[in-house]
């Protein structure tokens, strides 16, 4: 039977349409989007992207999906309601890959996310030696694999010692300092009275085997009179008691017990499997010398060398799959992980690349795949092989469509969308749609950057003093020591792993501890969390209204006595529906506006505290000028280029960059004498870059600030007064310093590869 092909099939719509979109700032724009390309969307921070890709289109599809479903099935999915749009046509199946730090537990690691520990698991139940058994006996989520101590976790609790004993004191004096063993008590006295070691002694005196008998000690009795009768009682050293007393597994300790535990123990890798999670018969079981444990140990870029080393015929198709696999990690610039590496300790940026790496395996096409700044976290050396699976799964016949600044991701693309032309109120308008080579010169604010300039900063800064890191070992630094300097604008860079967050977030906080971190982590948040609220500004404007009206402060907090009774101060109603999606409806009682009429009838300067909350961060610096509580805090978030956010605008309707932004202004505001700053350029415009630069000028021209910057943005690094480099390589190839001094020095070492990306960088501002 002969087939003939269908005219629409053939026809089928080579664009994805978008009409009316109204979410968030978006002024009911239209966009199509080429099918089967690499689109980029960019511009300024607040100016629509995420808006327009995550919370319009994403969402819709996503949304439709679902409805596709049971009603049975869709209760247990996650719900959201119908973006603000009039239409949106010809929308493929989507995958949105965002910035979220993967979850899972305890239990999830690279291996298991990547499904890279499954084929792990396949080739060692049929090749490994001597045979243990089938997949499951290698997983250490399955009982027939897990170690039966940590039961698969790898860890168990144990008594910290620093907690637990203060060797300086003798036992009479306290040295135990859990409070089971406060002097006088019985067990204290079954102790002091063992006669195993002098109880007037300092315990740092003790010999080791004195020391042995009074923290792990057993056997033995020790007479003790009980009601005017000599009992002899057995003897159990202080760790011993502890652990029986309170750690036991049958134990089901209360609040207070929970508290007081926690306060004298710490999670120790398990005696039993060495950390591993797996039982004795699965550690046992090798191929060409190795162990299961020992491969998913091994980084990515070793483990793909032993691989491809393995001569076995009969699991050559796993090898081979397995191969493919750990490829992908190393291509995508995570040869450093390991798979037994917790998900949980990964970054945002390194958390959306391994799930890239999920998809990259996958044989279905014709998807939309969403992803949202897949660069952060990347050196410039790294971000072509980004851009190359990019492309790979767009030549798989996928639809990729990216939220982005990086100016090499926006070259790659086949077509760009430039959202603008300013941030809030002011953006929210498709400025730019085309191909890349058109956007220079566009005239819009992204086509200026494009080709802006990349210039050493002519004159540095001499540093004050200089603040030393001796031997830094946290994980991959090997004995460093080096430099910062105080009173400068210092930049650390190296290639992803190469231990920057290890010296800075870790060495260098714990010799200096008063320096303020503004690291990646996202500030808890909830739905009742708003801008006013986390800056610390609500407190005054709540004061000066109260001050003014002569009531208390607390009738102008949503949270409180002046909250709509009917939404309890949301301003939206929102109602569950059971299988259904759930409904987001303004609240008809106080129209949105989340108080009581009585408090909306109190003014100050003209405006109700609704009307003060739909002010924006720059709107709200004018309107309070003259308060000392509030100018500097809102100065701080204008700075950060976040002016255009309302002052009750939930943190919940941000995006990442955002919330970090705010995060970053709450300490600014603050004034400290030393900050450290983790990649502060995540989620800015190439524009927004130049007004951060200018903010971390200031802190340290007006207030003497040391500002410390883990960085891989080459305008950041060329503005910098000192540069530190690690590297050369990630992980176990790193952890090494490779410069430390002015930036116009590093161009001289052969060995840095950020020096050869801004080499590149300065000559293409020169020709």
């Amino acid at each position: 039977m002969k087939v003939h092909p269908r005219e629409d099939i053939a026809s089928a719509p080579e664009w994805i349409r978008v009409a009316g979109a109204r979410e968030h700032n978006l002024t009911s724009i239209d966009v199509e989007i080429p099918k089967r390309t690499l689109t980029v969307v960019t511009g300024l921070s607040g100016s629509g992207k995420s808006s327009l890709v995550f919370d319009s289109i994403a969402v819709e599809a996503q949304r439709q999906w679902n409805e596709t479903l049971p009603a049975f099935v869709r209760t247990f999915l996650p719900s959201s309601a119908r973006p603000d749009f009039d239409l949106i046509e010809h929308l493929p199946a989507t995958i949105a890959v965002d910035q979220r730090p993967l979850s899972g537990g305890p239990r999830s690691t690279v291996g298991t996310i990547t499904d890279i520990a499954p084929l792990m698991r396949l080739l060692f139940s049929r090749a490994g030696e001597p045979f243990v058994g089938y997949a499951d006996a290698f997983s250490f989520n399955m009982p027939a694999g897990m170690c039966p101590e940590c039961e698969g976790l790898g860890e168990v609790v144990g008594v910290d010692l620093d907690a637990f004993l203060d060797p300086a004191r003798s036992l009479n004096d306290g040295a135990l300092l859990a409070p089971l063993f406060a002097v006088g008590s019985r067990d204290w006295y079954l102790l002091a009275a063992s006669g195993r070691f002098d109880p007037a002694e300092p315990v740092a005196d003790f010999t080791p085997e004195e020391r042995e008998e009074l923290l792990h000690g057993t056997g033995g009795t020790v007479p003790v009179d009980v009601g005017g009768q000599r009992v002899n009682m057995t003897y159990e050293g202080a760790v011993v008691k502890f652990r029986r007393r309170y750690l036991e597994p049958d134990r089901e300790p209360g609040t207070r017990t929970k508290q007081l535990i926690a306060r004298f123990t710490t999670s120790v890798p398990c005696p039993a499997c060495g950390g591993t999670r797996l039982s004795a018969l699965a550690l046992d079981s090798r191929i060409a010398g190795h162990s299961i444990a020992d491969l998913t140990a091994m980084e990515a870029d070793d483990l793909l060398g032993v691989l491809r080393s393995l001569d076995v015929p009969k699991a050559k198709p796993v090898i081979e799959a397995l191969i493919s696999r750990v490829g992908h990690l190393a291509t995508i610039g995570l040869g450093y992980l390991s798979l037994d590496r917790r998900t949980g300790t990964l970054s945002g940026g390194e958390s959306q690349r391994v799930k890239i790496v999920r998809h990259l395996s996958s044989s279905l096409n014709d998807l939309l795949y969403v992803f949202d700044e897949p660069s952060m976290g990347l050196h410039p050396r790294d971000v072509h092989r980004l851009t190359d699976l990019l492309h790979a799964l767009r030549d798989k016949g996928n639809t990729v469509l990216v939220v982005e600044h990086d100016r090499d991701v926006i070259a790659a693309a086949d077509h760009v969308i430039d959202m603008g032309p300013g941030a809030g109120a002011a953006g929210g308008r498709v400025v730019f749609a085309g191909p890349p080579g058109e956007l220079a010169a566009s005239g819009t604010l992204t086509g200026d950057f494009m080709n802006a300039p990349t210039r050493l900063k002519e004159r540095v800064r001499a540093p004050s003093r200089m603040m030393p890191v001796v031997n830094a070992r946290t994980h991959n630094l090997r004995d460093l020591d080096v430099d910062v300097p105080a009173g400068v604008l210092t930049v650390v860079c190296g290639v992803a792993g190469a231990g920057k967050s290890s010296l800075i977030n870790g060495a260098f906080r714990t010799q200096y501890p008063d320096a303020v971190i503004v690291d990646q982590s996202m500030p808890h948040t909830n739905r009742r969390s708003t801008v006013a609220t986390y800056t610390g500004v609500a407190d005054p404007i709540r004061a000066e209204f109260a001050r003014a009206h002569k009531v208390s402060p607390s009738l102008f907090s949503a949270n409180s006595s002046g909250a709509c009774p009917a939404c309890a101060g949301l301003g939206v109603i929102f109602t569950d529906l059971a299988s259904l999606e759930g409904v987001s409806l303004t609240c008809q009682t106080c129209d949105g506006r989340r108080f009581t009429d009585e408090v909306l009838g109190y003014r100050v300067r003209g405006l109700t505290i609704g009307d003060v909350l739909e002010l924006t961060a720059g709107e709200g610096r004018e309107h309070f000028a003259g308060n000392a509580r509030i100018v500097p805090v809102l100065t701080a978030v204008g700075d950060v280029g976040l002016d255009y956010l309302r002052l009750g605008q939930p943190l919940t309707s941000l995006s990442g960059g955002e919330c970090q932004r705010v995060k970053l202004a709450v300490h600014l505001s603050g004034r400290g004498d030393t900050y450290v700053l983790d990649e502060p350029t995540s989620g800015l415009h190439l524009a927004d870059v130049r007004r951060l630069l200018t903010t971390l000028d200031r802190l340290v021209d007006e207030y003497a600030a040391t500002v410390v910057v883990i960085e891989h943005n080459l305008d950041v690094i060329a503005h910098a007064d000192w540069l530190i480099e690690l590297g050369p390589e990630g992980g176990s190839r790193g952890g090494r310093l490779l410069y430390q001094g002015p930036p116009a020095g590093l161009l001289a070492v052969p060995a840095s590869p950020t020096a050869t990306y801004l080499r590149r960088a300065l000559e293409g501002s020169a020709s």
